[in-house]
């Protein structure tokens, strides 16, 4: 038989929900020093990036895989792609000299805004030179069918490097396995549908019993499941980050010290990722003042928080191992030290209930044999009742310096897609010391978007002035 992978549900479903307005890849600016990659006219040696990334590309295979779809069932898997090129995918181009982080962030825009080629693997990197400083940059992107956040980071681990080398190793010779013909894809699939909804009788006439582990993981998870569902059929407050997606995106960017981050936390208690909440409830207020709305009568606003169920077994996989978290963030509460407080009391609360994050993976899990229809037409239809404004997403990333063929990477800025009527999403990624914001937004619905990242840096500032001024609570 020829050789193909089955797409999970949760992966197949970012490709069936995606639409010409709504690309569903996820993405990356990072801004590298340049160093010994300098040419002597002063560009960026791009052969010698795209050489060593041929050559380290096996790490991960998914990266020489194509999509191919079963015939009449239409379910995807990969295959290997004879006709891979290096070329078609590691591109070049620049802004003028010398340029600025303004023609960076719209030109990262502007290719975020294009949907990747369904024929070819999904990824592609782009080398930008002609940044100021001596620097460039790459913008990366890859279907979030391929990853999460957390399988990114592994990703980058397999590219980076710890020492300056800029030592290309030989790549193995590389040849693509003979894809599966239309009888082996149909065989294969009806033959894992069959078992799947053997198994799954098999484990409900368990569960009506009483009996064995999946019995208690069901009850679990239709417990948390309804209680998810029963948030998203109850829209969320209407604020003007609402409405329909165009086919064009805004990127913009933001810093700050993770150590001023974690005084936050250690006066505040709670954790990093409450500061991150904290300081957006905080930066919208801000945001919605400026368009004329007052946050005060917003009493339902929810933030979409990616929750990773990656587990040990996972590391080095891509695909997307994550579960969903509902937070309810206080933009109604004036106070500072109180919207925090608020955060933290709410994501504990979420926390405390771990079987919602379990409902989701065991839905995922037992809709397997059915393919991807099932959870696509969920998420549409979820999405059209307005079940969340804002997608928050914080991903940990290396503490330490990490390099390219001897250019140190400077910044890294992730993005987040959007989808259904969320025209901002927010994505973070730590990294060497420094918390970076990638915020991604629809180019018409959010003309004003540098307010909001100004109002980020406002609201961490309002923050840091709380605690240094009172003493601890703890």
């Amino acid at each position: 038989m020829g050789w193909f992978e089955r797409l999970s549900p949760l992966d197949a479903t970012f490709l069936a929900i995606e639409d010409t307005d709504t690309p569903m890849h996820v993405g990356a600016v990072a801004v590298f020093d340049a160093g010994p990659l300098t040419l002597e006219h002063g560009g960026v040696d791009v052969d010698l990036i795209r050489h060593y990334i041929d050559a380290v590309i096996h790490r991960v295979p998914r990266y020489r895989q194509r999509l191919a779809f079963i015939p009449l069932l239409k379910h995807p898997v990969w295959v290997d792609d004879h006709r891979f090129n290096i070329h078609y995918h590691v591109r070049h181009t620049a802004v003028p000299r010398p340029g600025d982080p303004r023609q960076l962030k719209r030109m990262a825009g502007r290719i975020f805004s294009q949907k990747l080629d369904r024929d070819r693997p999904l990824w592609e990197i782009w080398v930008v030179e002609g940044l100021e400083g001596g620097r460039f940059a790459l913008i990366a992107k890859a279907h979030h069918a391929m990853m999460d956040g957390m399988a990114g980071v592994g990703l980058m681990a397999s590219l980076m490097r710890l020492d300056r080398s800029q030592s290309v190793p030989e790549a193995p010779v590389w040849r693509a396995r003979r894809p599966p013909n239309m009888a082996e894809l149909i065989g294969a699939e009806l033959r894992h549908r069959a078992v799947g909804a053997n198994a799954f009788l098999e484990r409900l006439r368990d569960a009506a019993g009483g009996r064995g582990e999946w019995a208690e993981r069901a009850r679990g998870a239709a417990h948390a499941l309804v209680d998810a569902v029963g948030d998203s059929v109850v829209p969320a407050s209407y604020t003007p980050l609402a409405g329909d997606l165009g086919p064009h995106r805004r990127f913009d960017v933001t810093t700050h010290a993770l150590d001023d981050v974690k005084t936050v936390k250690r006066q505040l208690g709670g954790k990093v990722n409450d500061v991150v909440l904290a300081t957006v409830t905080g930066a919208l207020r801000r945001f919605f003042r400026h368009r004329g709305v007052d946050p005060d009568g917003i009493d339902d606003f929810r933030a979409f928080v990616p929750v990773s169920v990656r587990k040990k077994e996972h590391r080095g996989v891509l695909g997307n191992r994550v579960s969903m978290m509902l937070t309810r963030l206080p933009l109604a509460e004036a106070d500072v030290r109180a919207r925090y407080a608020s955060v933290v009391a709410e994501t504990r609360r979420l926390k405390a209930q771990p079987e919602l994050a379990a409902g989701t993976e065991f839905f995922t899990e037992a809709t397997d044999w059915t393919g991807a229809g099932l959870l696509a037409g969920t998420a549409r239809i979820l999405s059209e009742l307005h079940p969340y404004n804002i997608v928050v997403t914080n991903v940990p990333g290396p503490p330490f310096p990490l390099y390219l063929l001897g250019a140190r990477l400077a910044e890294v800025y992730p993005l987040v897609p959007l989808y259904g009527h969320q025209r901002v999403g927010i994505a973070l990624f730590s990294y060497a010391g420094t918390l970076h914001w990638g915020i991604n937004a629809d180019w018409q619905g959010v003309p004003d978007l540098h307010h909001l990242v100004d109002a980020i840096d406002a609201e961490l500032s309002e923050l840091l002035g709380a605690v240094r001024a009172a003493p601890s609570d703890g």
